[in-house]
């Protein structure tokens, strides 16, 4: 049972890898694989029955905080999208007229803006938007497309609203929301590398198209709500070290009060039903890598990763493992590492913060954004972001060679 356990948690994670090979959606392979073996684990016990029953409940209880939390800020999000507002937002911040090289530093900037307030999925789907309205060459789609990957991953890795990986390293107790912040620097100076290299030959003007439309003064209100939640749970956290789950709910509850009084005199002014229009794949596919993980750990699996460590500098071996975020997803691998209860000083988390959170822009397939990316233009192929590799490397590295030299110097 032990070796058929395992033979199935390798089947969930090349599932993963070969999605767009086996048209499964990995949401749905890895959900039915992390409870099959779970049940499994009851029906035949290698273990009591209360001890799997406690290991189960440890499990589902990270899973419960994860998915709250989730769910709380992916609501907001789909319904400032719904209504437009974020789109119109980046439409306004950019001029009309400008050089091909100046908008790609916007365009990194905005990623790492978006992808820090929000998540990764929706700036990605604002960002990749932007950038087919602009009809640009194929030579200069595919840059762009590379910098708004990188610079969505990086954007997220210093904020626990920005990434989930970040989240789980958090919500572990391994960094607090202080520690986190240092890595605003390093990731925008990786992204800027990528812009100075990238922007080379690009000195074309171009015309940005407009598409401006009034935003409603409620909906303003409810985006000014999402950005106090936003503050308001680092805030409690910091202070009074309130879980970010709890004020994360209480900012959603607060949203739904305050959009049913202001559209009172409505229709149907039901809020409730944006959760409809949040990623549930994202969520379940959350679901499912944790549990398998979960079974890697009762299976002593994950006391092999720590072997990794013991070969090398934890700095180089979190290094690689960032690498590895872009062939196996950063999610199952952050949770593996976590459970495997690596020692690592405040400097070396942060290290890994960066490099799970940054290393998968290196391959197209390495990460959400670079799968939004590729599902969404025409140009992009595996091959042709490959011609970006190197950059990407040379990128990822100095953001995270800046991570290890500030931890050194304010840790």
């Amino acid at each position: 049972m032990h070796y058929l356990l395992l033979g199935l948690i390798i089947l969930a994670f090349v599932l993963i890898v070969f999605e767009d090979v086996v048209h499964l959606n990995k949401a749905k392979s890895t959900l039915f694989i992390g409870t099959l073996v779970w049940i499994l684990a009851f029906v035949f016990p290698e273990k009591s029955p209360q001890a799997i029953q406690e290991a189960l409940n440890e499990q589902l209880l990270d899973i419960a905080i994860l998915w709250l939390f989730l769910m709380a800020a992916m609501t907001f999000v789909a319904y400032l999208n719904e209504k437009g507002l974020i789109t119109q937002l980046v439409y306004r911040l950019l001029p009309s007229e400008l050089k091909l090289s100046t908008l790609m530093i916007l365009i990194a900037l905005l990623g790492l803006m978006f992808s820090s307030l929000a998540d990764n999925i929706t700036a990605s789907l604002i960002m990749l938007s932007l950038l087919a309205s602009l009809k640009l060459q194929t030579r200069d789609t595919l840059k762009f497309a590379a910098l708004i990957v990188f610079a969505v991953n990086s954007g997220g890795v210093s904020l626990i609203t920005g990434d989930v990986t970040t989240l789980m390293i958090f919500l572990n107790g391994k960094v607090s929301i202080l520690n986190l912040l240092l890595l605003i620097l390093p990731a925008i100076m990786g992204v800027a590398v990528l812009a100075l290299i990238l922007m080379q030959g690009c000195n074309e003007v171009i015309t940005l198209p407009k598409f401006k439309r009034p935003i409603a003064a409620g909906d303003k209100l409810i985006a000014g709500l999402f950005l106090l939640t936003i503050i308001s749970t680092l805030a409690m956290s910091v202070l009074f070290a309130v879980p970010p789950v709890l004020t994360f709910l209480f900012g959603l509850a607060l949203m739904f009060i305050v959009h049913r009084i202001i559209f009172r005199k409505e229709q149907n002014p039901n809020v409730l039903e944006y959760v409809r229009e949040i990623e549930f794949d994202t969520l379940l596919f959350f679901l499912g890598v944790l549990l398998l993980v979960g079974m890697l750990k009762e299976l002593s699996v994950l006391e092999l990763l720590p072997q990794l460590y013991t070969l090398m500098p934890t700095v180089v071996a979190n290094y690689i493992i960032g690498i590895l975020s872009a062939f196996v997803d950063n999610v199952p691998l952050t949770a593996a590492i976590l459970q495997s209860d690596i020692p690592m000083t405040k400097g070396e988390w942060l290290g890994l913060t960066y490099a799970v959170g940054v290393g998968g822009s290196i391959l197209i397939v390495g990460s959400a954004a670079g799968v939004i990316a590729l599902s969404k233009l025409q140009e992009l192929s595996f091959i042709s972001y490959l011609r970006f590799i190197h950059w990407l490397l040379i990128a990822y590295t100095c953001g995270y060679l800046a991570v290890m030299a500030l931890t050194k110097l304010v840790l």
